[in-house]
């Protein structure tokens, strides 16, 4: 097994990854699995396709900017957009973190977590495509995708690491992650790691993120929620 650094973990430096497709990349240890996985939810009618695969520490930096400025909504645990400026710092912070990781702490940094949704179906929906819990739902133009995924994702090494919202990051039934590779980085992740990077970034909100991390960091990032 090799030794993942701070700086892969983190998002600043992964050029072990592989092109999988138009601004798409995957961990080569993940391609393969994905390929094979997509092949057979073909062969059972469903057009699995990525919406969003890696992102390294500066996207990410820039997604959760925009939300902290009030340039791109902030939801809540219900999908329902909330008024960013009738919220404190503390609790538009934990609003933000619901849906968007911070720099830094975000599975998708790794090339191992991906999030998924049926093409053709959403193509064919009279609807605006949010990437919302409903429409993985009954109903939903992914539903279908989500069942096939509840049947058949175990046996290509994949998972849903936000399926239950434990008082941390909400349900993402789109998100999907390769047990085995993840394991790699999940292991390498720590605190002090972190909060050096978002020392030195150029990100908002900073004071009280780092006044907050001993408390943000078990919730979110390693995604223990409330403790429950």
């Amino acid at each position: 097994m090799r030794r993942i650094k701070d700086t892969q973990w983190l998002g600043q430096h992964n050029d072990y990854l592989v092109d999988a497709g138009i601004n798409d990349k995957l961990h080569p240890d993940v391609f393969e699995r994905f390929k094979a996985m997509q092949q057979a939810a073909k062969s059972d009618g469903i057009d699995l396709q990525l919406v969003s695969s890696y992102r390294n520490f500066d996207r990410q930096l820039a997604i959760f900017n925009r939300k902290w400025r009030g340039e791109a909504p902030i939801l809540d645990e219900n999908s329902q957009p909330l008024v960013s400026s009738a919220l404190s710092n503390t609790d538009k912070l934990h609003a933000i973190l619901m849906w968007s990781a911070l720099p830094g702490g975000s599975r998708h940094h790794w090339g191992t977590d991906f999030d998924v949704y049926d093409k053709s179906s959403v193509e064919n929906w009279d609807g605006h495509f949010n990437l919302v819990e409903s429409e993985y739902e009954e109903g939903g133009p992914c539903y279908s995708l989500a069942s096939w995924l509840e049947e058949n994702m175990a046996s290509f090494g994949f998972f849903r690491p936000f399926n239950k919202h434990k008082g941390g990051v909400a349900r993402e039934p789109w998100h999907l992650s390769h047990a085995d590779t993840a394991l790699q980085f999940e292991d390498a992740r720590n605190v002090a790691a972190l909060e050096n990077a978002l020392a030195q970034s150029d990100i908002e909100g900073k004071t009280t993120i780092l006044s907050l991390l001993e408390v943000l960091y078990p919730r979110y990032v390693l995604n223990n929620g409330n403790g429950k």
